[in-house]
């Protein structure tokens, strides 16, 4: 089942473009969206930051905490709904925002520059979506 809506892409495409004066062009290894569940100042959201690291290995996701570049505080707020209430809807959903990004988004071809583009909660494994 797609979680995607318009409303949540570009929200999330909004997001992402604004961050295009701060994002490198060049020597970031990958890129990861961290995924926070609730922040007690936005409410119930998937609070979504991207990370950009010096290392990439496919085998330990310890490369997304060799950050070169983060969003910081600067993050996608999504409210939780009834159709991404639990955090493999979030996760799926994150997911999709990202893939359906990296197809048509402006900052597509400096995200996929990097070895890979993965998402993943910040305490727990991490998904692929994309690698050379």
């Amino acid at each position: 089942m797609p979680f995607i809506t318009e409303e949540r892409y570009e929200m999330f495409s909004r997001w992402l473009d604004g961050l295009e004066g701060e994002i490198p062009e060049s020597g970031i290894a990958a890129f990861n969206f961290n995924i926070y569940e609730y922040r007690y100042d936005t409410g119930r959201t998937y609070d979504i930051q991207l990370i950009g690291a010096d290392s990439f290995d496919e085998e330990d996701d310890d490369w997304r905490c060799d950050e070169a570049y983060t969003s910081e505080e600067c993050v996608c707020c999504i409210p939780r709904t009834e159709d991404i209430n639990d955090w493999q809807q979030g996760l799926a959903l994150t997911g999709e925002l990202v893939s359906r990004y990296l197809e048509e988004g402006r900052l597509s071809g400096r995200l996929k520059a990097a070895n890979a583009v993965a998402v993943g909660f910040v305490d727990g494994d991490a998904e692929m979506i994309y690698k050379k």
